[in-house]
């Protein structure tokens, strides 16, 4: 066959020879890459697609067999919510603390007793959300560079160095700017900790896993509750500095358990790192007679993640946060948001300052803190209950149903305030453990499943800084009115403070009635495909969706993108070596 000249196309005018049988072959050539690059897109669609049918009818008993580490590892990243949870109510119980009024409080002539002034109670609590607040935009930026566990590592260092401040503490100013310090890396455990929950344990464990996290914080105040118990009666001169120390025998066991545990694969993913993504959901499975061979499941979740990614990246490329205000993330952040800021406007600060209010509402110190650690007995009660009741109903039921129900007790709470005596003290003391035990039966845990299932994956951490920042900011408006509602020297609102917060109540729950999806037996894939075809939020539950459908992929990805997919799937050495 004779060679043939043709004019080159990316030089003009220089006449190259061409053999048409090695055109021939090059073209051949190219069309069997192009058919293996495509026969390997659709088994990862399919196996994708299997993946997340199973993920998604996955019973209980199978998650547990085959995810036992994912849940060991996530309850102990959890775990630093502990201190958080400890020093939040440490610091607003210290109030009504005898010895702590003494050192930084002032002299009440009218009561006879040492006061920490309100606007210094406002400024403590007030400083603590603020250092949340810029700790959790650090912690999202540092997280996506070197990931969840060095981050959190790093967090619990920095507790470390700042609890010698507020130990050390000679006067009120310096004991804010170590709150304030302390309130950096708890900005970390709020957001990140969730986000791995939510990321390596299968959507059969999601809500148990995300819930702990509230178990977390109650366990954290019942500790705090029972020191000040045992040592409100010392006379021991800055006695109120041992629960400060106590707080140093969490961060070092914590680091340790942390920097043993695998990184999310979400995370390694977004990073193009799938070979670590793989090793990493390896090391969170166990073998059992629903998983012989960990290969292939991890295969299969590994592309499962790529395609979501991918797919996510069709819609919304960017991973700013100011993408998590474009098209349907806005609305993924708004709900997530008002789900956040809702647990923190409907009265919760009266757990909170559960001792304080307690004696303001005429109840003895000692019967006071008493009744605290009581009430957060009901909280860990009521966060286990609601692992019972997550099993029955949807994550909106229990979230609305909860409004509906602290509604009326904070509207009870209040009228109880009209008249004070002995014996309306007591009704109030009662229907806060009531309060307490509904509140974490319901919106208390379940806010942190939702705000984790509402985003989209590569926007997951980011999302949920922006919502726990709003939180925060509420949290600001809460701890500057709280201490003025609740102090004689103030408005001295006492038990009528449950009409402010059941107007909240109120109006959350008319929100939530209209804007706040199903997200149960949802996999992170399906909520992606519900969002973006703007499914109503009361229609979720009830429409099905069908994801990695492999004819619309073929289409939004095109032949680049489809390459582009199969070449990130680098543990397919085999697939390299043909193409």
């Amino acid at each position: 066959m004779s060679a043939q000249h043709v004019e080159d196309i990316d030089k003009p005018g220089v006449v190259i020879e061409v053999n048409p049988l090695n055109k021939k072959m090059t073209d051949d050539s190219m069309a069997h890459e192009a058919q293996d690059f495509m026969d390997k897109f659709l088994d990862m669609s399919e196996n994708a697609k299997d993946n997340d049918r199973k993920e998604k009818y996955m019973p209980l008993k199978e998650g547990l067999k085959t995810f036992p580490k994912a849940a060991m590892w996530s309850v102990i990243l959890s775990t630093a919510l502990i201190m958080e949870g400890y020093d939040t109510n440490l610091l607003n119980s210290l109030y009504a603390f005898p010895d702590f009024a003494r050192k930084f409080g002032e002299y009440s002539e009218s009561d006879g007793l040492y006061q920490v002034p309100a606007k210094w109670q406002t400024s403590l609590s007030m400083c603590v959300n603020v250092g949340e607040i810029i700790g959790l935009f650090i912690a999202g930026i540092i997280a996506d560079r070197i990931g969840y566990r060095k981050t959190l590592i790093g967090a619990l260092m920095l507790t470390t160095g700042f609890i010698f401040i507020v130990f050390f503490a000679v006067n009120v100013e310096m004991l804010l700017a170590g709150e304030l310090l302390l309130g950096l890396p708890w900005g970390a455990f709020q957001t990140l900790t969730v986000s791995y929950a939510s990321e390596v344990c299968p959507t059969t464990l999601r809500v148990y896993l995300t819930t702990y996290v509230n178990v977390c914080w109650v366990f954290g105040q019942l500790i705090s509750s029972g020191i000040l118990r045992g040592l409100v009666s010392s006379d021991m001169e800055n006695v109120y500095r041992i629960p400060f120390a106590v707080q140093w025998v969490w961060p070092i066991p914590i680091a340790i358990g942390i920097y043993l545990a695998p990184e999310s694969p979400w995370w390694l993913a977004r990073k193009n790192r799938i070979q670590e993504a793989k090793h990493s959901i390896k090391r969170l499975l166990t073998v059992n007679e629903h998983l012989p061979d960990k290969e292939i499941l991890a295969e299969a979740m590994v592309q499962k993640i790529q395609m979501t990614l991918k797919e996510e990246a069709l819609t919304n490329n960017g991973e700013s946060f100011l993408d998590c205000f474009k098209g349907q993330d806005l609305r993924r952040t708004r709900i997530a948001a008002i789900v956040w800021v809702s647990q923190n406007l409907t009265g919760s600060s009266l757990m909170g300052y559960s001792t304080y209010f307690y004696q303001q509402a005429g109840l003895g110190q000692n019967m006071s803190f008493t009744f605290s650690i009581i009430q957060y007995c009901f909280g860990i009660v009521g966060t286990l209950g609601s692992w019972l009741l997550s099993q029955k109903a949807g994550r909106f039921t229990i979230y609305f149903y909860g409004l509906c129900s602290l509604f009326c007790i904070l509207f009870v709470v209040g009228c109880l305030g009209i008249n004070p005596s002995k014996s309306s003290s007591w009704g109030v003391g009662s229907l806060l453990l009531v309060y307490t035990f509904v509140y974490d039966l319901t919106i208390g845990p379940l806010c942190y499943c939702i705000v984790a299932e509402i985003p989209s994956t590569k926007l997951r951490t980011k999302t949920i800084i922006i919502a726990r920042n709003a939180y925060n900011i509420a949290g600001i408006v809460v701890a500057i009115i709280t201490p003025y509602m609740l102090n004689p020297t103030a408005w001295n609102w006492k038990a009528k403070t449950g009409f402010f917060w059941s107007g909240f109540a109120f109006f959350a729950a008319i929100w939530c009635w209209f804007d706040l999806p199903e997200t149960k037996g949802k996999t992170f894939a399906e909520l992606d495909q519900l969002f973006e075809n703007k499914v109503k939020a009361r229609q979720f539950k009830k429409t099905e969706v069908e994801v990695f459908n492999t004819d619309e992929l073929i289409e939004k990805l095109g032949e680049d993108g489809i390459k582009d997919l199969v070449v990130a799937d680098v543990s397919k050495d085999e697939f390299s070596e043909k193409v």
